[in-house]
């Protein structure tokens, strides 16, 4: 049996993740990937304790392979992992596990990716980073392996993460990178923003937001607890989701007036058909996670 690390997962590249999770979109596009939302089992509290937390499963096949990703909520820290496991598609012989973070986190920055190469501007120039940690840095990864920008801007409420984030991202993104003590000039600044937070309220205002920017949200956007403002959705001339499957699972608390399934244009579609996009318009990609895209990656991993 293969068994691959987050030191594999590392070795990829950005253009190699992007190009893996555009195969994958457009197999979802076609009905070649099959993409359930994720489902989980709840664990079981003790004494009669509330349950501490979910056992939570994505799947997905494609012609080449089917598989899963598994992670469970219960905590986080040495110890807690996550594993995906492959077998081929045709013949059912197992491929291999990839245990670790890495992928989820690089599987979700590919998305990310191709929404930018299809939907914002080809001329983008500037990138806005609102968070530090590993989605944050992996995005800024994938979005300059699409884009040729000439600087980024970086704000995290936290000075020490935002001053390491400008000092060590210059080197891997190629550009300046710039560190602000507030949201607002990295938003304004921006042709690309990519959000990637856990606030649970807005972190910048939508007048913030200039005409032609195209915005990722990866973090919280559901009923009484989103990182962008409601407000940034009628502004957009698209709001594109990769799974509209997941955005109806999460019915019980998606907010209807931002995560309803009737505003969104699906991710594979506009890979499929080019978008028309005037200079000015602003888009927006919300990231909710399309399951399946860590089996293609793992697939690609484990030399399928």
């Amino acid at each position: 049996m293969r068994l691959l690390t987050d030191d594999d997962v590392a070795a990829l590249e950005p253009s190699e993740v992007v190009g893996a999770m555009e195969r994958a979109v457009r197999l979802h596009a076609t009905g070649e990937l099959r993409a359930p939302p994720r489902w989980s089992v709840e664990a079981v509290g003790a004494g009669g304790n509330e349950p501490p937390g979910d056992l939570v499963f994505t799947c997905g096949a494609t012609p080449e392979a089917i598989g899963f990703r598994v992670y469970e909520t219960l905590g986080s820290g040495e110890g807690h992992t996550q594993l995906t496991a492959v077998w081929d598609g045709q013949n059912g012989r197992f491929r291999g596990l990839v245990e670790g973070h890495r992928l989820g986190v690089a599987r979700t920055a590919g998305l990310n990716g191709v929404a930018i190469d299809h939907l914002a501007r080809d001329d983008a120039s500037v990138l806005g980073v609102l968070g530090t940690g590993p989605q944050a840095r992996m995005g800024a990864r994938v979005a300059c392996a699409v884009r040729e920008f000439d600087s980024a801007r970086v704000f995290s409420p936290t000075r020490e993460h935002r001053e390491t984030f400008a000092e060590r991202m210059a080197a891997k993104l190629g550009v300046p990178v710039e560190a602000h003590e507030s949201a607002e000039p990295v938003v304004r600044e921006s042709d690309v923003l990519y959000v990637a937070t856990d606030a649970r309220s807005p972190v910048f205002e939508p007048d913030w937001v200039r005409d032609g920017t195209h915005v990722c949200t990866l973090g919280p956007k559901f009923e009484g607890a989103h990182e962008v403002p409601l407000a940034l959705a009628d502004r957009a001339s698209a709001v594109v989701t990769d799974s509209l499957a997941q955005v109806d699972g999460y019915a019980d608390y998606r907010d209807p007036s931002f995560l309803a399934p009737e505003r969104f244009v699906e991710l594979g579609d506009v890979v499929s058909a080019e978008l028309g996009r005037d200079p000015a318009d602003v888009t927006l990609f919300c990231s909710v996670g399309l399951a399946g895209t860590e089996v293609v990656l793992a697939d690609r991993l484990l030399g399928g």
